[in-house]
């Protein structure tokens, strides 16, 4: 599915992170209820509205970056 994201949204960019059950939630714009959803091959979730992409969950959110290096 190909979805668009209005830059004004993202400058509305809400993140939050549920650590009890290790998922981060990315929001674009106010959180609001998805319609539709597409699970990646990553187990990634884009959430949207309509044609519009409104979020993206994380599963498993710390296990990701378990035993990876950072760059500076």
């Amino acid at each position: 599915m190909e979805a668009t994201i209005k830059v004004e949204e993202l400058e509305k960019l809400d993140i939050d992170y549920d650590r009890d059950r290790d998922v981060l939630y990315i929001s674009f714009g106010p959180p609001t209820a998805a319609d539709d959803a597409e699970l990646l091959d990553s187990d990634i979730i884009i959430r949207y509205r309509g044609e519009r992409a409104i979020g993206i969950t994380v599963p498993s959110f710390s296990l990701r970056f378990k035993g990876k290096e950072t760059e500076h």
